[in-house]
């Protein structure tokens, strides 16, 4: 392929955001798409073959259009902007720029930072029900969070509810110190720190004490009936299939409710069945119930989340696949037995 080259244009108070502390973004770009970068004041000059180029200039085009926009680029902004022109989609960034969600108590704005958080935005809005499923580190919660904080601000809803199964991941409750609520808190941990960096501390607290925000157990929730509440359950691949039944069956009217859940990390006991994948099989079809998947793709934290996410999908399944070489080659070896 023929080499070309290119000269951009851009305004240089821009650089040091776009290009990264030691131009470490720009080198990244460098790497992943094959091209190589001169930049010298307010010109940056492409020089790689026409494809390259095309797809560099676009990761450009939307990083510095973001931070014409005020935000702060960082490395997954230039991950996602890479992966995505690889894709040859363009302009992915821009187009999810756009919605914020909510604001933190900082005032740092919430929004979709990937295809996938977007459409799970978007099924938040439409639907009545909605199954978050995917790894960790994909804001599955988080949006649902926000979304959760800024329907009640709105007085869409009248309270909060947040809850999850507290399962024993490798330790036991009962030899955890305190009472009940001590011994549970520590898996509602993740709630509570999302609700402090959205709506502080002072104002959960204030409308945790009226009664308006609760954060309780799964098990707290069996023989109400929720009406006019955003409720939260996360966690969910740790119910059992009774346990999400009960759940489910609670939801009274005007309530919006969100199930999260990463099928990779069960922390049920051996042989227990997950509530979470009883009902994607017998819900599936359920009008006004939605079903939103995540992927590695959408992970927003640390980029060696996302590879470490990628190595253990990428590992579970060749185990599949070994492990079904090994089950035909047993049945194989079984028929021959039995022939006389």
């Amino acid at each position: 392929m023929s080499i070309t080259e290119t000269i951009i244009n851009f305004p240089s108070e821009y650089g040091t955001n776009v290009f990264g502390e030691y131009d470490r973004y720009l080198k990244k770009i460098e790497r992943a798409l094959q091209v190589t970068i001169v930049a010298r004041d307010s010109d940056m000059k492409l020089i790689g073959t026409e494809i390259a180029i095309k797809r560099a200039s676009n990761v450009f085009y939307q990083l510095i259009a973001l931070a014409k926009r005020g935000n702060d680029i960082t490395e997954q902004n230039v991950d996602y902007a890479i992966a995505t022109v690889l894709e040859n989609k363009e302009d992915v960034l821009l187009e999810m720029d756009g919605e914020v969600i909510a604001r933190t108590i900082t005032g740092k704005p919430v929004k979709p930072k990937t295809l996938g958080q977007k459409s799970y935005v978007n099924t938040i809005k439409e639907k009545m029900i909605v199954f978050g499923i995917g790894p960790a580190g994909t804001g599955k919660t988080y949006l649902a969070m926000a979304m959760a904080i800024q329907a009640f601000k709105n007085n869409d809803v009248g309270r909060i509810i947040l809850t999850r199964p507290a399962i024993e991941a490798g330790e036991k409750l009962g030899f955890l110190p305190g009472d009940l609520q001590s011994k549970v808190d520590p898996y509602l941990r993740p709630l509570y720190d999302a609700l402090y960096q959205i709506m502080g501390a002072e104002s959960f607290l204030a409308n945790m004490e009226k009664g308006l925000i609760e954060v309780a157990p799964l098990a707290y929730m069996r023989g109400r009936t929720l009406d006019n509440a955003y409720i939260i359950l996360d966690e969910a691949q740790n119910t059992t299939p009774a346990q999400m039944k009960m759940f489910l069956t609670r939801i009274g009217f005007g309530s919006k409710v969100i199930v999260t859940g990463d099928l990779s990390q069960k922390d049920l006991p051996s042989g227990t069945q997950s509530g979470l994948d009883v009902a994607v099989t017998v819900l599936k079809k359920v009008e006004d119930i939605g079903f939103c998947y995540l992927t590695n793709q959408d992970v927003v934290r640390h980029p060696l989340v996302q590879k470490i996410v990628k190595a253990y999908e990428d590992y579970e399944e060749r185990s599949k696949k070994n492990e079904k070489v090994r089950r035909d080659r047993k049945r194989e070896k079984d028929r021959h037995i039995e022939r006389p």
